[in-house]
């Protein structure tokens, strides 16, 4: 009965032949993992939610292991698309009452894998494994005396081993060399790195960067070696923000002495999902670089976050860079040796951007918009969990759909920490005139926990009207932050920018004012910025606007930008490279 009342609601006409999923090319940020819910009841006084942070990944005999706060466990994966979790509290064996793993250090020697886990107290154990996968882990060093908050570990390719640490808005990163079979320390710390707000705009604290309230963090160490050279990288100013990002310092010895890039490393400060901060950096099976940081959304706590994946690499002159550009749309996995300055993103455009939504019910003031707003922050949320509960889009004219991202959102969620074995089952239509409609995607028998599902179609699927109907919900509301579509529309790219003006504070010159002409037929723009006129390796996407306050420069040198329109049909010419002095 309840499968009758179910399509006699829905009133559709369902094919009866499914299409099938593709093998999984791409991926789209945030990650799709089975985030754990915050474990500590006083972070959630505006209700349970996911919540992770400051991941690891790190490449050990062919797979890749992810680990990050307060999760109870991690994973490992053979493709960065397909993550399997291992559930594992990293207790001290003499002391059963402590399960937390905050901001793990991970770190590999010979062939053996460490952990370790953020403390103050100097009483935690380093775990070493050769075998991950399974969950086999015994103690390599009972109680680690040091400590270290926000630690990292660097094997060099002498075989000498390190630790970075520090997690402070007063103090800097400190940095010592251990012993490699007794982790003891060979000397004290030595002071790496402390911000300077004064010089670099982006390290100040805030949402705006305004140095309110607080000075400004330094944290999350993570050391990379590359043609001889060190790139230390830390996060800043906040993890709470859209500007969190990891900032980089160069030198020729582990220990220092270090010079700042500019910019920062990984910055992500528009677009759906923000924040690029206390990250690692890895490599692929074909040695390609890529970086792993925290997203940020912070709306029923501050530490209410999420893990993205980006290209990394180094140019011929050895500066560090992130190409975070298109950074939440979908993205190529790895698959061969590539060159990471040249992007990696499909050209999938977002085809349902503040188009005509239509929903079964709505909770509250949480309203259908929401879903298509770009904003991880906000969300729809329907009047129940129920199995006939659903959202509708309309992306205006028929498109070509490659695929599908679906951001689930906690409402009125009761997990509490870890929970094994909770999953989500929807279906996803199709349909030219919103009356026949056709099953694109069927997950009515999923038993996997996809918190942010990503659906890439094994053959492109031209149509206009897109309808999720929720059957199973693990927890809460049945509730939506993103139902983001990505294809290609049947018109024209969009104009290039015609006029594009940056006025760079002369009081300040951390920060400019930049505007320009809007385009008819853009909704969004990316603005590209650097330091060198070959070098515009961070962006912002903004959507509906044509103008932006920036403040992330770097006081003493000149800044070069450039500007380009985006649409459903694709990007339009960039402008001409200005310079800002």
């Amino acid at each position: 009965m309840k499968k009758i009342k179910y399509y006699l609601f829905v009133g559709l006409t369902l094919a009866l032949t499914l299409p099938v999923l593709a093998q999984q090319k791409t991926y789209c940020n945030p990650v799709n993992i089975d985030y754990g819910y915050t474990p500590i009841p006083n972070f959630s006084e505006w209700g349970r939610h996911r919540a992770t942070a400051d991941p690891v990944i790190v490449n050990y005999k062919g797979d890749y292991f992810l680990f990050s706060t307060n999760q109870w466990g991690y994973w490992w994966s053979k493709d960065l698309a397909k993550w399997n979790f291992i559930s594992r509290k990293f207790l001290r064996p003499w002391n059963e009452g402590y399960d937390e793993l905050c901001a793990p250090a991970v770190g590999i020697i010979g062939d053996t894998m460490l952990v370790f886990g953020s403390t103050y107290t100097g009483e935690f154990t380093i775990w070493m494994s050769t075998n991950p996968k399974i969950d086999d882990w015994k103690p390599l060093v009972d109680k680690f005396a040091i400590g270290g908050w926000d630690p990292a570990f660097f094997t060099d390719d002498d075989g000498r081993f390190y630790m970075y640490n520090g997690s402070s808005n007063q103090f800097p990163l400190y940095g010592v060399e251990l012993e490699r079979k007794t982790m003891q320390p060979k000397a004290t710390r030595k002071e790496m790195y402390l911000l300077e707000p004064w010089r670099y705009g982006w390290q100040r604290f805030g949402e705006n960067m305004d140095d309110t309230f607080l000075d400004p963090f330094i944290e999350g160490a993570w050391m990379t070696k590359n043609k001889g050279k060190y790139y230390l990288q830390y996060g800043a100013p906040g993890t709470e923000f859209s500007g969190y990002a990891d900032g980089v310092v160069v030198g020729d010895n582990p220990l220092g002495p270090f010079v700042p890039q500019s910019m920062p490393l990984s910055f992500k400060a528009g677009g759906f999902a923000r924040g690029a901060g206390h990250g690692a950096t890895f490599q692929d099976k074909w040695d390609n670089y890529w970086h792993v940081s925290t997203i940020s959304i912070s709306v029923k706590n501050n530490f209410e976050r999420r893990i993205g994946i980006w290209p990394t690499g180094f140019d011929k002159d050895g500066v560090m860079f992130c190409n975070t550009a298109f950074g939440d749309y979908p993205t190529y996995l790895p698959d061969a040796k590539e060159d990471h300055l040249k992007s990696r993103f499909t050209g999938w455009m977002l085809l349902n951007y503040n188009k005509p939504l239509t929903v079964s019910s709505t909770f509250g003031s949480y309203y259908a918009n929401n879903a298509v707003d770009e904003s991880i922050k906000t969300y729809w949320c329907a009047a129940s969990a129920d199995a006939n509960e659903w959202i509708q889009t309309d992306l205006g004219s028929v498109s070509t759909v490659n695929a599908i991202q679906i951001n689930y959102a906690d409402q009125d969620a009761e997990f509490l920490g870890k929970s094994i074995g909770v999953y989500h089952q929807y279906k996803i239509l199709e349909s030219l005139d919103g009356k026949k409609w056709n099953t694109l995607v069927d997950k009515s028998q999923n038993k996997t926990d996809v918190p942010h599902d990503y659906i890439e179609l094994a053959k492109p699927v031209q149509t206009r009207y897109l309808r999720m109907v929720n059957i199973h919900m693990p927890t809460g509301k049945f509730a939506i932050s993103g139902l983001r579509v990505f294809g290609l529309g049947t018109g024209e790219k969009p104009n290039a920018v015609k006029e594009f003006i940056i006025l760079r504070t002369q009081k300040d010159k951390r920060s400019a004012w930049l505007k320009w002409s809007p385009v008819d037929n853009a909704y969004a723009y990316n603005i590209y910025m650097g330091t060198e006129p070959g070098k515009l390796y961070n962006s912002i996407m903004v959507y509906n606007t044509n103008e932006y306050w920036l403040k992330t420069m770097d006081k003493e040198k000149p800044y070069y930008f450039t500007i380009e329109a985006i649409n459903e049909n694709g990007v339009g010419l960039p402008t001409r490279i200005q310079k800002a002095d």
